[in-house]
């Protein structure tokens, strides 16, 4: 909750030093030019444009941190993604306040379209790394009954054995968590290594909206996970008690 205020107040902070007070020397990229090509860009107009992208964010970021303090964790995934699509729109239009890039008639000089090389590729690859972790965080897990134990698929996951189980039960609550240490939180969808507030490390396969949980004690450490359906949490948590028993 707090880190997510915490970057909404840092973003609109960014944005005044860039519009009301004039810092254009925090703008990457114009800081380097030489004064002659400096005085092509509008700066006036790009500092705008960068305020109105921070307080933009900025707000969306500290409502998104309040409703997450009040349980609506699923509200991170759009205030994530619009963030995402803004700075690469922020990126790629920023272009056009750069005046040594257009002749006379507002059209490209020759060669300018190198200028949005990096651009383009720094979006392509902001939006791949983003959007790849994201797409596989927000699968549902995904456990199959083997012979020799159960295979939690997907990021994290594993092999546990028969003999590495020792008990199972049903929970209705998840141990308070105090932080993920590594691992992914996309919403109600928790994967991975985290830490309770007891100190204690767990690793987790759930969706918080779908309980209840599979709790369950193993030589490796204490796991808990829950399936889409909670019937199909149920039917597998009996399908280990028989195989372990």
């Amino acid at each position: 909750m707090w880190i997510l205020i915490g970057v909404g107040l840092l973003l609109i902070i960014l944005g005044l030093m860039v519009h009301k007070l004039k810092w254009y020397f925090l703008i990457s990229g114009y800081n380097t030019m030489s004064k002659k090509k400096q005085k092509n860009v509008d700066t006036d107009g790009l500092g705008r444009f960068i305020g109105m992208y921070s307080y933009i964010n900025g707000c969306i970021f500290i409502v998104t941190g309040i409703l997450f303090g009040l349980g609506i964790k699923s509200i991170v995934i759009p205030a994530s993604i619009f963030l995402v699509i803004s700075s690469i729109y922020l990126l790629l239009k920023s272009q056009k306040f750069d005046r040594n890039l257009f002749d006379d008639d507002d059209k490209f000089k020759k060669g300018a379209w190198k200028k949005f090389i990096i651009p383009v590729v720094v979006s392509v690859i902001v939006l791949a790394a983003f959007s790849i972790p994201m797409i596989f965080s927000s699968r549902s897990v995904s456990v199959t009954v083997l012979p020799e134990g159960i295979e939690i698929h997907g990021s994290y996951g594993g092999v546990y054995q028969w003999d590495q189980i020792e008990q199972v039960e049903l929970i209705n609550e998840l141990p308070s968590i105090d932080r993920r240490t590594n691992g992914s939180a996309l919403g109600s969808k928790l994967k991975g290594h985290f830490r309770t507030s007891e100190s204690d490390d767990i690793m987790l396969f759930v969706d918080t909206d779908h309980p209840p949980y599979l709790s369950m004690k193993t030589t490796k450490g204490m796991v808990i996970i829950n399936l889409a359906d909670p019937e199909a949490t149920t039917n597998l948590i009996k399908a280990i008690t028989n195989n372990i028993n």
